[in-house]
């Protein structure tokens, strides 16, 4: 009985270090991200609409002509003024040599009245530019 209790002691204990071990790697991990900026000069925002969410990108050229003060403020001024607008829609796939990346997939146009709130989205990938 007593050697049973141990073992079972002893799973737990190596349970716990393992869970505190995923953790700490999961930190360290989400922070790397946090760190990650957008390569190609793409800007990456996560817009939410009462029934779903897309993530679109801006080049540098088209947040330049967007307007002065932060990007999320200017992008969401830009929409409200004119009452929609035509962005690429941004998507995970697998780029050259099989890494994953986030890259364009189609334009979609954003109207104002279909969005809730527009967020700055933080890619996990690598952001591939669209083709001119």
């Amino acid at each position: 009985m007593t050697a049973l209790m141990l073992r079972h002691a002893n799973r737990r204990r190596m349970l716990a270090g393992l869970a505190a071990g995923a953790t700490l790697a999961g930190a360290a991990a989400a922070g790397a991200l946090a760190q990650t900026a957008p390569e190609a000069g793409i800007t990456l925002f996560n817009v939410v609409g009462p029934r779903d969410t897309v993530v679109v990108g801006l080049t540098a050229a088209e947040m330049a002509g967007l307007g002065a003060g932060q990007p999320v403020e200017a992008l969401a001024r830009k929409i409200a003024a004119e009452g929609q607008m035509t962005v690429w829609h941004y998507g995970v796939r697998r780029g050259d040599g099989g890494a994953l990346v986030m890259a364009p997939t189609v334009k979609v146009a954003l109207m104002a009245a279909g969005i809730v709130r527009i967020e700055p989205y933080r890619p996990a990938h690598p952001v591939v530019a669209p083709r001119a």
